[in-house]
């Protein structure tokens, strides 16, 4: 498991993280062969802030996350803070390989920036 900035080993839940942030910046349809990876938060990032799209959101960062990054279980998401173009995500989640409990900070950024 390698850092895809810079070819550096990683730790396994620096991986989970690294995974996570290329699942949710990655546009839903943008792969050729697999064109249900990825999440539609590119869409809906720049929205005016709504409690409907604070919905959409968490719906769109725990769905795909649980069909692509099958090393573990979320319990809880906090959108911890989110700004044009950008977002900050707290998840609560139970690591398979150990059972235990981690926390995970993924900061998001989308478009040319990320």
């Amino acid at each position: 498991m390698m850092s895809r900035f810079n070819g550096r080993i990683l730790a396994e839940l620096e991986h989970i993280k690294q995974s996570i942030q290329d699942i949710l910046t990655t546009p839903l349809g943008s792969r050729i062969m697999r064109r249900d990876y990825g999440s539609i938060i590119a869409d809906l990032i720049d929205q005016p802030v709504t409690d409907v799209l604070i919905l959409k959101l968490y719906s769109a960062i725990y769905t795909p996350i649980t069909r692509w990054e099958d090393r573990i279980i979320i319990e809880q998401i906090t959108i911890s803070e989110l700004a044009a173009g950008s977002l900050i995500l707290d998840i609560e989640a139970v690591y398979l390989l150990t059972d235990q409990k981690i926390n995970l900070n993924i900061p998001l950024q989308m478009g040319a920036a990320a």
